[in-house]
């Protein structure tokens, strides 16, 4: 029945509002007709199963579980927000002991419970170091984990459509790298507006230079306006691009955002980060990024600021040294 696959999906954290928010989107655009629903919390995960069940959808098998070896069997693709969920007065990294945790485990049950898993989502914050951990102890290649970050760009297109009050159609390319928290790099020499380079606007009339910075930091504090504003965290577009990702992963249309992944060039080294990629049935591929001397200059800030967060998941014991990695996960040279 016009399915994209018909190979098992499972959505950890089902229980939550991004997991239930995946779900009912992953059976609307038809990826699978197979979906499992994972979460720990039974009683909740119930209630989002009958509440999926009244849609009526035509077609599918859904099933659900609160145990994780039964969700993770057979399992192909895998999305999971799997952790804590951010509150207000809370940054990404406030997460990161708690989630690393998490992380670790969710790999180790990757590992055991469906080694032959093709592509997993992961984006439980602070999600450059999620995606890591998972990605080195479930022991899959780097082209098989992949981690949201789509949400500072499509957060940079929508305050650019507020600020020149123009559709969101005619803004083509917005694009924020590095890490996906209060260090990323704002590009603005990708992004044109109605075929006009972003930057040969930025310094007019039209945006001056002062205002332009003020975007950028709306962008940066993107999640938390969402918390002030509705007193939760993100959940209905974190939902939504994440199952656009594994959507392409599938072999479907192809994901028109920076996406989170494995990177190690030269450059920037044993680090998941936002980069310019391709995710398809081959898993995610990452390209080399171009940008001006400042760009260049705030990804190379983020990029330290992630290795730094990195070092403190080490020293927790979370992760090993990275002179280690191979050993834990051979596909990590």
């Amino acid at each position: 029945m016009d399915f994209l696959t018909e190979e098992k999906l499972v959505i950890v954290g089902a229980a939550g509002m991004i997991g239930s928010n995946m779900a009912q989107t992953a059976m609307m655009m038809r990826l699978t007709p197979n979906i499992c629903l994972y979460d720990p919390y039974l009683p909740a995960l119930t209630g989002v199963a009958e509440e999926l069940y009244h849609c009526a959808f035509e077609g599918m098998n859904l099933t659900y579980t609160s145990e994780i070896s039964e969700a993770l069997a057979g399992a192909k693709y895998i999305v999971s927000s799997g952790g804590a969920a951010r509150k207000a007065g809370m940054t990404r990294e406030d997460l990161l002991k708690g989630n690393a945790q998490i992380a670790e485990q969710f790999g180790k049950d990757v590992r055991r419970f469906c080694p032959d898993v093709k592509h997993i989502v992961v984006i439980f914050n602070p999600a450059d170091i999620t995606g890591l951990i998972t990605l080195l102890y479930s022991g899959l290649k780097p082209s098989q984990v992949t981690t949201l970050a789509a949400l500072d760009s499509t957060r940079l297109q929508n305050e650019l459509v507020k600020y020149l009050k123009v559709p969101a159609s005619e803004i083509v390319n917005c694009r924020t790298y590095g890490g996906h928290g209060e260090q990323m790099a704002v590009f603005a020499s990708t992004t044109t507006v109605g075929g006009t380079p972003l930057t040969d606007i930025i310094g007019t009339e039209r945006l001056p230079e002062k205002d332009w910075e003020d975007l950028k930091v709306r962008v940066i504090q993107g999640g938390k306006n969402i918390i002030d504003l509705r007193g939760r965290s993100s959940f209905q577009s974190p939902a939504y691009l994440s199952i656009e990702m594994i959507a392409a992963a599938m072999g479907g249309k192809p994901f028109r955002w920076p996406a989170g992944c494995y990177v190690d060039n030269g450059k920037f080294n044993h680090i998941m980060m936002a980069m310019e990629t391709t995710i398809n049935r081959d898993g995610v591929k990452y390209h080399d990024i171009q940008g001006n001397p400042t760009e260049q200059r705030e990804l190379e800030e983020s990029y330290k600021h992630l290795c730094t967060l990195r070092d403190e998941v080490i020293d927790m014991g979370v992760l090993p040294p990275i002179s280690e990695w191979h050993a834990l996960n051979p596909n990590i040279d």
